[in-house]
């Protein structure tokens, strides 16, 4: 299995001033794109954020740091760089698993956003995989069916691991192979490890922290139940075959100045105006939960 650069520093992708200061980072200087990327954008607007991007990261570093899942499409990006750097070295596909409690593979009319991101990268050449797991949001419910996107699923190339959502409409539209339904995310997360034990192959972890259940953090999205443990469990699991991670989920106040964005996050429910004291709260947890996961990230390397 090829090694990975894990242990080199994390990169705080500081768009929102929402991640705290890390041992040994590097922080790139990038509030001034905050309300152009927030939540969603379209591609023209997207490519130059990229080629920003693209300037200021070195060749290699650590866990990426996004700060709120408003920013969960930066993923993408991240993503492609790795399959390109892993290019020049090793022509194997790279598998990408995303714990969230979201499909980030929902419709999206004017681009890229957060919701919609996994679509991209899952039907991706160099991805053999993608599995986002964790899920126990209504996303994939039937009332939100048509709002996801079937090709995918249909391909072959992206499974939804999820816990107490009812996802029988997968069955009558014939993508109920992508779907992996559990009685619990405990179990959920057992399967999800014993399975990345046993196929072994270089991957790239995603993780966004609304998957968490509300009393191991808080995010600004509705909250799913995972256990800091479980994820630790399926971190564990990966020991040796990542090659590239990052995390989002931090909590930030923000009002959109783009009245879509303002319309769009309000239906779906997102709080983006926390009162200080609260957010600063919440900001405390957030930092000390981010030092663990990147500390647990850097043992798996």
């Amino acid at each position: 299995m090829e090694r990975t650069e894990l242990n080199a520093q994390p990169v705080v992708l500081d768009v929102d001033g929402s991640v705290g200061s890390l041992p040994g980072e590097l922080r790139l200087p990038l509030q001034h794109w905050q309300e152009q990327v927030r939540f969603g954008c379209g591609l023209r607007r997207f490519a130059r954020f990229r080629a920003a991007l693209d300037a200021q990261l070195p060749a290699a570093h650590g866990t990426a740091l996004m700060g709120s899942g408003d920013f969960h499409h930066l993923s993408w990006p991240l993503i492609e760089r790795c399959i390109a750097a892993r290019a020049l070295s090793s022509g194997r596909p790279l598998r990408v698993v995303v714990l969230d409690n979201h499909p980030d593979n929902m419709r999206f009319p004017w681009g890229v956003h957060c919701g919609s991101w996994v679509r991209r990268v899952a039907l991706h050449p160099a991805v053999s995989h993608v599995h986002v797991a964790g899920i126990t949001s209504g996303d994939i419910g039937r009332a939100h069916a048509w709002e996801n996107y079937l090709t995918p699923l249909r391909a072959g190339r992206l499974s939804y691991w999820s816990a107490g959502v009812d996802t029988g409409w997968a069955r009558r539209l014939g993508v109920d192979s992508a779907f992996r339904s559990f009685a619990s995310v405990a179990e959920l997360s057992r399967t999800l490890a014993r399975m990345l034990r046993e196929q072994a192959q270089p991957t790239y972890l995603s993780i966004d922290k609304d998957v968490f259940a509300p009393e191991v953090v808080r995010t600004n999205w509705d909250q799913g139940r995972m256990l800091e443990s479980e994820a630790m469990d399926i971190i564990g699991a990966l020991s040796g075959q990542i090659v590239g991670s990052d995390i989002t989920g931090d909590v930030s106040s923000w009002r959109y100045a783009t009245w879509w964005k303002r319309w769009m996050s309000a239906g779906d429910g997102q709080d983006t105006q926390i009162g200080a004291q609260t957010l600063a709260t919440w900001q405390l947890g957030q930092h000390a939960f981010n030092e663990r996961l990147v500390e647990r990230l850097q043992q798996a390397g």
